[in-house]
């Protein structure tokens, strides 16, 4: 009799000694998002903070990689690769994020010659395909922040992994023309959508509450939650304008303090940082679901009777996405 009783104890202590474990179990079952990061990172100042923003949420976002495309403003394709390399180091992540250099030149000139070994951009587009090709049971997605180039010559390459990726693009000024990620290469815009991949327009209509353009901070804020703040690198990075930095934060109010202000109080966008926060977040942001338009020059062209359908991005939330930065900022500091 004693010794069935203390079998039975033994078994009720196991079981409730097995529960939290369960329950943790169970709480670590929500799957990170497989994200891949394309960036003129160079160009000004928000491509910096999208990729810290990815790299601040390990939680969140699995960072297979980074890639980089050229615009006007990133002194060449070499200074966006640089700039890309200067944040991956500044979380001591060289060893885990790769990165590789993409297009240049527009999709208009760089498609006729996609199949030719050492293509503008090939690195770059062979490493979106070959991580697409990797998904079995889950989309990998896509983060285009810059043009739309080496997404469409990827789709243009190897057509399957449209069914294996979600782009969710920071450009556009939808439904009014223009804006500077689409002026790039205007040609790379309807290859992408047209190839029925599931996409996505994160709106910047510049001087407008409802885009991206609306979540701004200025260089008092920044100087206030940036400087000393986030994780210390292991490797000092110099700066584009200059400096030693071991510290994102520290570069950060450094590359505010260098950038020229717009607005009243004078402050900039954080553009491409909000792709990263919808993403985590997606009340943070609104979406609806529209008939894909088409692009016409600069402009875009309603096709309220075509099938296949996009999803636009607007109205940020401006204080849940800063706050959530400099919170992340904050307990990443080695001192808090």
């Amino acid at each position: 009799m004693v010794k069935n009783i203390s079998i039975c104890l033994l078994a009720l202590f196991l079981l409730a000694a097995c529960k939290p474990t369960s329950e943790k179990a169970k709480n670590n079952s929500v799957k990170k998002l497989k994200i891949l990061i394309d960036t003129d990172a160079n160009n000004e100042l928000d491509d910096q903070h999208a990729l810290a923003y990815a790299f601040l949420n390990p939680d969140v976002f699995d960072v297979l990689g980074v890639t980089v495309n050229n615009t006007a403003n990133g002194f060449g394709i070499q200074g966006q690769y640089d700039e890309a390399e200067r944040i991956i180091t500044l979380f001591d992540l060289g060893e885990k994020v790769p990165l590789f250099m993409g297009a240049d030149k527009s999709y208009a000139e760089i498609a006729p010659s996609i199949s030719q070994p050492g293509f503008d951009g090939q690195p770059a587009v062979d490493f979106i395909i070959s991580e697409a090709m990797k998904m079995k049971d889950e989309k990998l997605v896509l983060v285009p922040i810059g043009k739309l180039t080496n997404i469409a010559l990827a789709i243009l390459k190897e057509p399957k992994i449209i069914d294996k990726v979600r782009v969710v693009w920071l450009g556009g000024n939808y439904p009014d023309p223009g804006e500077y990620n689409l002026e790039n290469d205007i040609s790379s815009v309807n290859p992408v959508i047209e190839s029925g991949v599931e996409f996505e327009m994160v709106t910047v209509r510049y001087g407008e509450p409802s885009g991206t353009a609306a979540v701004t901070v200025t260089p008092a804020e920044m100087d206030a939650h940036m400087k000393g703040a986030g994780p210390v690198a292991s490797q000092t990075i110099t700066g584009r304008h200059g400096g030693e930095f071991n510290r994102f934060g520290e570069y950060s109010a450094h590359l505010f303090a260098k950038a020229e202000m717009y607005g009243n109080p004078p402050s900039r966008a954080l553009f491409d940082m909000v792709v990263l926060a919808i993403l985590k977040n997606e009340k943070w942001g609104q979406k609806q679901e529209i008939p894909a338009p088409k692009l016409i020059g600069t402009a875009w062209e309603e096709q309220p009777d075509n099938q296949s359908k996009v999803i636009i991005w607007e109205n940020f939330n401006r204080d849940a996405i800063v706050d959530d930065l400099f919170e992340l900022m904050k307990k990443t500091s080695p001192e808090i």
